[in-house]
């Protein structure tokens, strides 16, 4: 037997430690005091000394089976490779034209969130060879497929492998591709509650802590899953375990229906009761209940008494529910949103035909709720259904100025008092000061940044084209200038109409015409400016929405106000020019000859643009021969 002190808790160290040793001197008990046999670690993989959890929590490891075993599998795989090419969010693609490339979400870690989080990344996979689109392996490792290729698309657990917070396993929906940074676990039969209750047993503290005691901090690598011990679960056990899991993961569903840029997405927190009872704070209530109750139940099919739930569950070791979530693969905020600045992003949406505004008025019902491994919809239950009358027509574009009948501003407040609530004071200082931040926060996940509304403004930012995304195309910036600033309605016709007849009047002209006049000058040269850089611009961008937000944006840098915005596309834009983006469709459009060049001597650069048949096969290098002894 060893003797060991732990002390690593404690404040005051030296009081502590002679605390203890005076305790073991006269052979009383002490909880700083452990003795256990050394052969013991051995036991664990990695062999660590986890003194203080006592000899029959090491036993576990040979008490009960590995999770990889008796049909239960868990799997890592390739990274796919430069996520800026491969990776896009959810809402900044459209179904590809290409018949060789599907958009297919991926599960690739993120922030800490157990039994549930939404899948908000996607990657360019091809279909046809069942490979990520141009996916070469690395330099040093040339592979056409991917590693556990016959685990993608099943449905089954995932988590972030790298976390400071804790071990975070949660669903992963069928028809989902896993990543290195967000390993896959799988049960033979894809059964849900099978599914359910392992990922019951995944979260409950018997099963963290015994993973903890075998890992670095902060890294739950997928040996450590494959290697955790699991108890012997009963038919009964099972449905009640899988039972408090689903409840969770619907709870946990229900809060994620306020957030937009969800598959869940209903209604924004201030109008989500009105679809189904929403108690944020009892809901609460309930999940830490659920979370003791899987606890519970864990414990005893582990078979642990008293003395190892203490060994185990006490101090030694982080709670892993206590702590900020914070993860250095998602950027967008971590604090809720303010309920204001939700309710008039959701009315933008409604405007621009993003969102339903019937859900919030009893006009039309919310889907029934998926299960926790059904596929991801292509659409969030509040987004508008294909083929429905949005509340207002467009052409993809609308503006901030009160004349005119796209004008953003005012549409929003009509949705406002459509479905019934209050409109905010001055909605148009929020547009022209606040939103496009706001919006641009929320929809940056996992180092993409992603805003899908565009504000194209003028120099001073005293006129603002606003650009919806999904509606880009080809035509998008001619129809920016015929219809909003050239032609008999347009505001730059109708400025220099008032700038022409306070200019006839010349001398005549009073103080408060004179510094009208002026101003109308000004006015008059910035939308000038504006059209010219939008015709200068338009002839040759084919925006292609393969390429991503950040991409196609990259042109109109000169035409966004907002500074750290405008420094990203800017810097995108220097490296387009340089080709470090030559995958790009919009690199194909600017700079074709130098893009089919590299295809020739680049297989991944030729997939990406379609024209394998320019690039050329180098010829096999020579295996070089050693000479034997005596050789000349």
């Amino acid at each position: 037997m060893t003797v060991f002190l732990r002390l690593l808790e404690e404040k005051n160290k030296e009081k502590s430690l002679r605390s203890s040793v005076a305790s073991y001197r006269s052979d009383t008990g002490h909880a700083l005091v452990f003795q256990i046999s050394p052969e013991k670690f051995q036991l664990i993989p990695m062999s660590p000394f986890s003194y203080w959890v006592g000899a029959r929590v090491l036993e576990t490891f040979v008490r009960l089976p590995a999770f990889n075993s008796e049909g239960r599998t868990a799997r890592d795989t390739n990274p796919q490779g430069d996520d800026k090419r491969f990776v896009r969010t959810w809402w900044e693609i459209k179904e590809s034209t290409r018949s060789d490339l599907n958009w297919v979400p991926l599960c690739k870690g993120g922030k800490f969130s157990p039994i549930y989080s939404d899948v908000h990344l996607v990657v360019a996979w091809n279909p046809i060879r069942m490979t990520y689109l141009g996916f070469q392996g690395t330099t040093h490792r040339p592979l056409e497929k991917p590693a556990s290729l016959d685990f993608f698309f099943r449905p089954g657990l995932t988590w972030p492998r790298r976390s400071q917070i804790g071990l975070g396993l949660r669903c992963m929906p069928r028809g989902c591709i896993f990543a290195q940074k967000g390993p896959g676990a799988f049960i033979d039969g894809d059964d849900p509650i099978d599914l359910l209750a392992y990922l019951a047993i995944g979260v409950s503290k018997p099963y963290i802590r015994l993973a903890q005691l075998q890992m670095a901090f902060g890294a739950y690598e997928v040996g450590v899953i494959q290697r955790t011990p699991v108890p012997k679960i009963s038919n009964m056990a099972k449905k009640q375990l899988a039972t408090f899991c689903h409840r969770a993961w619907s709870l946990k569903y229900q809060f994620d229906s306020c957030e937009e840029t969800s598959h869940a997405f209903v209604l924004p927190q201030l109008l989500r009761g009105r679809v189904s009872a929403y108690a944020p704070s009892e809901m609460e209530t309930e999940l830490a209940r659920i979370k003791l109750q899987i606890d519970d139940l864990a414990l005893e099919l582990y078979e642990f008494d008293e003395a190892d739930k203490n060994a185990l569950m006490g101090d030694a070791g982080s709670d892993v529910e206590s702590g900020p979530e914070k993860d250095d693969e998602d950027e967008g905020l971590e604090e809720p949103m303010p309920v204001t600045d939700a309710l008039l992003s959701w009315a933008n949406g409604v405007v621009f035909g993003r969102f339903d505004w019937r859900l919030a008025t009893g006009k039309r019902a919310a889907p029934a709720e998926p299960g926790p491994f059904d596929p991801l919809p292509a659409k969030s239950p509040g987004m508008l259904p294909d083929g429905v009358e949005p509340f207002h027509s467009h052409a993809g574009i609308l503006v901030d100025d009160q004349r005119h009948p796209h004008d953003l501003a005012r549409l929003i407040e009509e949705v406002l008092t459509r479905v019934g609530v209050a409109v905010p004071d001055d909605v148009r200082r929020w547009l022209q000061k606040d939103f496009f931040t706001f919006h641009l926060q929320r929809y940056s996940k996992s180092r993409r940044k992603a805003p899908i509304y565009w504000p194209l403004s003028t120099a001073s930012g005293s006129y603002t084209l606003w650009v919806y995304y999904q509606s880009l195309n080809n035509q998008t910036l001619f129809t920016a200038v015929n219809d909003f600033l050239d032609g008999p309605n347009g505001k730059l016709t109708q400025v220099s109409r008032e700038c022409a007849e306070l200019r006839m009047k010349g001398s005549g002209r009073s103080r408060d015409e004179e510094k009208q006049y002026e101003a109308l000058q000004t006015f008059e040269q910035e939308l000038t400016d504006l059209r010219d850089t939008l015709l200068k611009i338009a002839p040759t961008y084919q925006p292609n929405h393969d390429d991503g937000v950040q991409i196609n944006a990259a042109p109109l840098w000169p035409l966004f106000r907002h500074k750290p915005w405008q420094k990203v596309l800017k810097d995108t834009w220097a490296k387009l020019e340089k080709g470090d983006y030559d995958w790009a469709h919009l690199a194909m459009v600017y700079w074709p000859e130098r893009v089919r060049e590299k295809c020739k001597n680049d297989k991944s650069l030729a997939i990406a643009h379609g024209l394998e048949d320019l690039y050329v096969e180098p010829p096999p290098k020579e295996k070089k021969t050693r000479k034997k002894k005596g050789e000349a």
